[in-house]
């Protein structure tokens, strides 16, 4: 029971299954990135390496509407809500399908136009419009499997989405070698795995969901939008894509600076930024479960258990970060060289990790410390938190600072002051949340939610006291 001290066991069961489902996804990334380079040449690398972050603008955004599904699914089965839980899924599985069809058409139009507007290199641009393309026509699939996994995982299940990415992750790798090294397609090949990968982890998850007995089965005929369940799912989800998008806005910044050090540069970044997103991952569980544990707790009016949940999942994420961190600093130099051989692209990939790896912890941290503010349902404080944080520190330090010193070194610093700085003011912002005063507020707001759930479904309302 997520609701039931001790935690710290329960948390590490829940966080090492999510954390190896986004090491696999992470793996696919890798596995293009490392592919490409070694068969396909420094111009598809830094083809398929510079579009990371526009394509994170796109999908993150819509990406935050899964964490209001999520959120709502746990809330509702810490109630004990069965009507409320069917109808956040049935919402959520509806939102899932109408969000990848608005991804896919927006990433197909407006790619072009993103990637002049980055500075995309001349050498580079066509290979990128490309790959971004063929990427994007696999959104339904990575969103049906987004919301499908939130849904899975809220029940405590974080098991079976790491099956179902295992399985696609062998596909993606199989596909990418054999559509780069035997049919030679270079950029559209890593395209093609990712994108059938990434529909097949949404059939394994929308068979999962119709065959459970369990609360959250799925009925595709009863999908539809109950407007209490897309109200709360968006009213939550909404600030955490945009919080998502802040984060890729000033990333794409960032990166339209890289792109105007040329070739070397991006693909030197690119590949020495892989490692980012292994630390990332491996700390992210902790905030799954620092959202889904907090999010239960409000359901199940535990108030006392929020800021020990919150305690053990950022000592458990500082304790994975600094021994990850550790590693990434002292093996830069044969973790950049997996990607690629040329001697310049390596130095700038090894320079990037030792200035960024001693600081990577208040990434985790803030990560966390954000997970367990939306599971209070205040995702638009911690959203005005990121707006300050991550993206404004970062574009004041963009348009102001890196003027007066324009090298690569310098543009880097922006992450460590921004993480640093973020995390603080989340952690104050959490700490004041869980005041006695606020818990109150956050107890009423959560039962009259539960009423206003119950009298926008009469008909279910009744079939729950039947049921009890």
């Amino acid at each position: 029971m997520m609701t039931e001290r001790p935690f710290f066991k329960k948390i590490l069961l829940f966080a090492i299954p999510v954390t190896l489902t986004g090491l696999l996804q992470i793996v696919y990334n890798t596995a293009d990135t490392a592919v490409v380079g070694r068969f396909a040449g420094k111009t598809a690398l830094a083809a398929v390496g510079s579009t990371g972050s526009m394509i994170g603008l796109i999908v993150n955004l819509f990406t935050g509407l899964s964490m209001g599904a999520g959120v709502l699914t746990a809330r509702m089965l810490g109630a004990k809500d069965k009507p409320g839980v069917r109808q956040a899924v049935h919402t959520a599985m509806g939102l899932s399908v109408l969000s990848g069809f608005v991804i896919a058409v927006i990433g197909i139009l407006i790619s072009p136009t993103l990637l002049r507007w980055m500075q995309a290199p001349a050498d580079t641009i066509d290979l990128s419009t490309l790959y971004v393309r063929i990427y994007f026509l696999g959104a339904p699939g990575a969103m049906i499997f987004n919301f499908g996994a939130a849904i899975i995982r809220s029940t405590g299940d974080t098991r079976r989405p790491l099956q179902y990415l295992a399985a696609s992750g062998i596909l993606n790798i199989a596909l990418n070698l054999f559509t780069i090294v035997v049919l030679h397609w270079g950029v559209a090949g890593v395209a093609i795995a990712t994108i059938s990968s990434q529909y097949l982890t949404a059939v394994l998850t929308v068979r999962y969901l119709r065959k459970t007995t369990m609360d959250i089965h799925l009925d595709l005929g009863g999908v539809r939008f109950h407007k209490a369940s897309l109200l709360e799912i968006l009213r939550i989800g909404v600030p955490a894509g945009i919080q998502n998008a802040l984060f890729s806005i000033s990333n794409v910044i960032i990166q339209s600076n890289v792109n105007s050090f040329g070739s070397d540069a991006m693909a030197g970044i690119s590949a020495g930024s892989n490692y980012d997103a292994y630390i990332y991952i491996s700390t992210n569980g902790f905030a799954q479960a620092a959202m889904t544990f907090t999010s239960q707790n409000v359901g199940a009016r535990k108030p006392e258990n929020l800021r020990r949940i919150w305690l053990v999942s950022v000592g458990s994420a500082s304790i994975a970060a600094l021994t990850l961190q550790t590693i990434g600093f002292l093996l830069r130099e044969p973790i950049v060289s997996l990607f690629s051989t040329d001697p310049a692209v390596i130095a700038v990939g090894t320079q990037r990790m030792a200035l960024i790896m001693p600081f990577f912890i208040f990434c985790s941290l803030l990560d966390v410390t954000g997970g367990a503010v939306r599971g209070l349902g205040r995702s638009f404080q911690i959203m005005l938190v990121s707006l300050f944080g991550a993206c404004g520190l970062r574009l004041i330090w963009v348009f102001f600072f890196l003027p007066m010193q324009r090298t690569l070194p310098f543009l880097y610093i922006s992450y460590p002051l921004s993480w640093g700085v973020t995390f603080a003011v989340a952690a104050g912002l959490f700490l004041y949340l869980t005041t006695p005063k606020q818990i109150a507020a956050l107890m009423d707001k959560a039962a009259a939610a539960a009423e206003e759930q119950a009298l926008q479904a009469p008909e279910e309302a009744e079939e729950r006291t039947v049921e009890s």
